[in-house]
């Protein structure tokens, strides 16, 4: 019988919550999927598990059978690896702005895996994975990092940085093209604005460069110029003499969960594809439309 671990523990939560919308939510998983491997779990025992109706789901007197038999090996399954696995330690990489939803997930993920998270800020473009001081990290921009796969969660609004005394401070909202007439605060290591993202002809000069979050407002709130950043992710990092202001029309921003495609830990995967699948069901932040039940193909 083709039956793996899989479909029963998707089994037990369907069991437990009696909705496939909750239950799949519960497994990071789309319902459509949660269905099928159900549908698929039935058709390998040649049994009905579940009563469906439009109304409510029960278990059958087959189904109800099944589940308290597998409900102690289970968890004696559980115990046993859990056991095995021990104390291990997951070192979570970002150079800035980590979105809160991520710090959520990843410490929900510490401990349905009995695992340690270690969050460290590393101010590099690829926040430590190229020097082996991190296992996965958080990458933002459009990326194709040699020996690094990325795995992407969403796109993030931006939203503009500008200096307390500018005019720009003032305004309700900024298009995209008007900042192009004012100078650029560049954050040359972890950054994700830069003159290209404007046509041509129509760029906006370098009024100063950094290399980091920190030094990038310092600059800003001394007049240097502008920024760009993530929604999210700005205003959980303020400075008195910075000012948000919406952004109309601007290039969203791609976040990534990425880890080496050599040596990698075995939980970096486990960990992106389950914030990707988690993202997905949620829409927090918005997700890319796409129809797939498994992650887009590494890079």
């Amino acid at each position: 019988m083709n039956i793996n671990l899989r479909h029963l523990r998707h089994f037990l939560t369907l069991a437990e919550e009696r909705n496939f919308t909750t239950a799949s939510k519960r497994l990071h998983l789309t319902q459509p999927t949660l269905t099928r491997n159900i549908r698929s779990l039935e058709e390998a025992l040649g049994v009905r598990l579940f009563d469906r109706t439009t109304r409510r789901i029960d278990l059958t007197p087959k189904g109800t059978r099944l589940r308290e038999s597998l409900i102690p090996i289970i968890q004696q399954l559980d115990a046993t690896l859990a056991d095995a696995r021990g104390s291990e330690t997951l070192r979570i990489g970002f150079a800035w702005g980590l979105p809160e939803t991520l710090s959520t997930l990843a410490n929900r993920f510490a401990q349905e895996t009995h695992t340690h998270i270690e969050w460290v800020r590393h101010d590099t473009p690829l926040a430590g994975l190229d020097t082996g001081d991190t296992d996965v990290a958080l990458l933002r921009g459009h990326l194709n990092p040699k020996g690094i796969r990325c795995i992407q969660l969403y796109e993030e609004e931006r939203i503009a940085a500008v200096p307390a005394t500018s005019p720009l401070a003032q305004l309700p909202h900024i298009e995209w093209s008007q900042l192009a007439q004012h100078p650029l605060v560049v954050n040359t290591i972890s950054g994700t604005t830069f003159p290209d993202l404007w046509p041509p002809d129509a760029q906006p000069v370098i009024g100063a460069h950094c290399r980091n979050y920190d030094e990038w407002l310092e600059k800003i709130a001394g007049g240097a110029g502008f920024g760009t950043a993530p929604t999210t992710a700005a205003r959980r990092n303020t400075h008195p003499n910075v000012r948000l202001v919406p952004l109309h029309n601007a290039p969203p921003i791609p976040t990534h969960l990425a880890f080496p495609t050599h040596g990698t830990h075995p939980l970096s995967t486990r960990l992106a594809h389950t914030a990707w699948h988690t993202y997905r069901t949620t829409n927090t932040p918005p997700t890319p439309d796409t129809t797939t039940d498994t992650p887009p193909a590494t890079r």
